[in-house]
């Protein structure tokens, strides 16, 4: 009788090592795969939501912006273009007086002056200083009034190096802040009046009906691949707001600039995420 048992031969036993070895590698690739693909939806979707909390934060302050002729408005194009408040290359800043709650350490009060400005440590900080209507509590400073001017009487506000008690860090992961305005014949600009209608100064922001809010974050684990002077150069290759811009050009073109740029590590660049708003004046 014949003996049909049998075991594998060697070439079979190599075979079965390398068609499994190939399948183990093929598995650990797309198990990578995976674990980048949801490491970064994990980092855009929290990326997503600390700049809608920022965005709703921004858009709060100002909503609640003062239109007044006598009073004095620190922003964009407010000034002329030479002076503190004019063009605002790179990095924007403002200050206004907002109806936001502001506190001091001794009191409260229910109007702010409010300013945003980016450190130089790249990351976006908010003051608010309480202020009160009339100079009856000498432990508040109250609001001024024209020709009183910000810049005057609060220096660190219209600053963006000098330190003040009253600032504080709300926007650790974003190194880039530009803002223009939505004027009321529905026009976008960089100065905030219509020079079609006749004006030709900010005079309460009467021909404003909403401030356009553009910024570039950064998640935490993609900023620690890049140094401070990496990023500062980032965000000046990201254009300023142009009134030949149409709507979304803006940001458009900042991607673009992400997308071909060489300073930073590709692993860094894929965390930076850009994001516009409309702030509309309440009525």
């Amino acid at each position: 009788m014949a003996n049909n048992d049998r075991g594998f031969t060697l070439v079979e036993m190599l075979v079965s090592i390398a068609v499994l070895t190939i399948l183990v590698l093929l598995a650990t690739s797309l198990i990578n795969s995976a674990s980048r693909i949801t490491t970064l939806a994990h980092k855009r979707m929290d990326t997503d939501a600390n700049a809608r909390q920022l965005l709703d934060r921004i858009s709060l302050d100002f909503s609640q912006m003062i239109k007044r002729t006598d009073l004095d408005y620190f922003a964009k194009n407010t000034r002329s273009p030479n002076s503190v408040g004019g063009s605002m290359a790179g990095n924007d800043q403002i200050a206004f007086y907002s109806t936001v709650p502001g506190y001091s350490a001794t009191a409260a009060s229910p109007i702010s002056l409010v300013a945003y400005r980016i450190n130089g440590q790249n990351r976006l900080e908010r003051m608010g200083k309480g202020l009160l209507w009339n100079g009856a509590s000498a432990s508040s400073a109250p609001v001024v009034f024209l020709p009183l001017r910000i810049a005057a009487t609060w220096p660190t506000a219209v600053d963006s190096t000098s330190s003040d008690s009253d600032y504080e860090l709300i926007g650790p992961q974003m190194f880039r802040f530009e803002y223009y305005y939505q004027l009321s014949n529905g026009s976008l600009s960089d100065t905030p009046w219509d020079v079609g209608a006749g004006h030709n100064s900010v005079s309460g922001m009467r021909d404003v009906t909403a401030v356009v809010i553009a910024i570039a974050t950064i998640d935490t684990k993609s900023k620690i691949l890049t140094s401070d002077a990496q990023l500062g150069t980032l965000a000046t290759s990201l254009n300023d707001f142009s009134n030949s811009m149409n709507p979304g050009d803006l940001l458009s073109q900042w991607q673009s600039a992400i997308d071909t740029d060489t300073t930073l590590p590709r692993a860094a660049l894929q965390g930076v995420r850009v994001y516009e708003r409309y702030s509309y004046f309440s009525k």
